[in-house]
């Protein structure tokens, strides 16, 4: 690969290393590995979007892994700006160096969101394919993380409340799964609902898409391979063997209804999320 190549996109790459990560060194440190990578790589159709994809990832394993701190509730100064496009882009602007003290408090999946799209600009649409995601979760990310560095995140008695009530969906959705509960299942789904499985879980058997309550409860009903879990502290459900998580199911839950279903088997997707399976009392 011509080192020029990759040179244009350096100062792009390492701006965005540097915004999520909240460091200069480690921002060079990926961007080199970026390189590296791309050393090995035959070819690159779109090396604009391979790079973004390779960096984001590495800074999302890397904010993974790195050592946990306490978290601390950030507020802004009282002059919250209203909702709004105008407001986005003024948000957008003012993420200079102290914002990363806020940016700080976000969960690693929130930040690159955040990044990605209020700070560079990225439409959602990219952001889900550089994450590995779907438009309606980075969505809901860069939505959360918003909320946060406005220094008006949801009170923890509403988040709180408002995951007890997802987990609940999701549990009664995998109970009746397991059970072959062909009407409970077609219950807990919207009208509407649609699944969508990335490349590798394609290659594990799954179809591209499932659209419809019927086609999603049909693909699941009967099924006994996912446990509940946590993933990036949202409710879902994992397909875990021999301690590795190989499918990841993300649920989007609105007013007690499935609206959306991920299936992530993309190793190196699922290794920038935090996946941690939940222990039932019925012991599953």
């Amino acid at each position: 690969m011509d080192l020029a190549a990759f040179d244009t996109e350096r100062p792009r790459l390492t701006a965005i290393a540097t915004r999520i990560l909240g460091s200069g060194a480690d921002a060079d440190d990926v961007v080199q590995e970026a390189w590296l990578r791309l050393s090995r790589t035959d070819a690159v159709d779109d090396l604009p979007a391979w790079l973004t994809t390779v960096v984001t990832r590495l800074c999302l394993d890397q904010l993974r892994r790195r050592r946990r701190r306490p978290m601390v509730d950030t507020e802004l100064p009282d002059e919250q700006a209203p909702g709004g496009p105008e407001a986005d882009t003024l948000l957008a602007e003012r993420a200079g160096d102290a914002m990363q003290v806020v940016l700080d408090v976000l969960a690693p999946a929130e930040r690159a969101a955040f990044v990605l799209h209020d700070v560079f600009g990225y439409p959602f649409d990219e952001v889900g394919a550089v994450m590995g995601r779907s438009t309606t979760a980075v969505r809901q990310l860069a939505s959360r993380a918003r909320r946060k560095v406005r220094g008006v995140p949801e009170s923890p008695a509403a988040s709180q409340a408002a995951r007890a009530g997802h987990r609940r969906v999701v549990d009664a959705f995998l109970t009746a799964a397991h059970g072959g509960e062909l009407t409970t299942l077609l219950s807990l789904l919207a009208p509407d609902v649609v699944m969508r499985a990335d490349l590798v879980a394609q290659t594990l058997g799954s179809e591209s898409g499932y659209e419809g309550a019927a086609a999603v409860a049909a693909r699941f009903n009967g099924s006994r391979g996912a446990v509940a879990a946590t993933i990036d502290g949202e409710s879902g459900a994992a397909w875990i063997q021999a301690g590795s998580t190989r499918v990841a199911f993300v649920f989007h839950v609105e007013q007690g209804r499935v609206h959306e279903v991920e299936l992530i088997a993309d190793p190196e997707v699922l290794a920038t999320m935090d996946i941690a399976r939940v222990r039932t009392t019925s012991g599953d």
